[in-house]
């Protein structure tokens, strides 16, 4: 799947199946439906879930909370606009 593939999925009223759980927040991130992505990834402990979930924090404006999920995902937290540090994670996980 490309970038622009999972953009225009947004169309739909369900995420593709095949994208792992990562995808799946950014997907209902970008639908504007930031509990459901939340939700997906705030139980998960691994290093890309905490990347997403950093993300997600980040967006909120919780930049304590984003800031420590950024160490947990060991990612430096970014200066860039949030619509570019979204299509960077697609990117990153497709």
């Amino acid at each position: 799947m490309t970038f622009e593939e999972f953009k225009d999925s947004l169309n739909h009223n369900h995420p593709p199946q095949e994208l792992n759980i990562q995808l799946q927040s950014l997907w209902f991130d970008g639908k504007g439906n930031w509990e459901h992505a939340h939700d997906l990834v705030n139980d998960l402990t691994d290093e890309d879930s905490a990347y997403v979930h950093a993300y997600l924090h980040r967006k909120e404006g919780d930049q304590w909370n984003a800031s420590y999920w950024y160490r947990n995902a060991n990612k430096p937290k970014p200066s860039c606009s949030l619509e570019e540090e979204w299509k960077d994670l697609v990117v990153y996980f497709l």
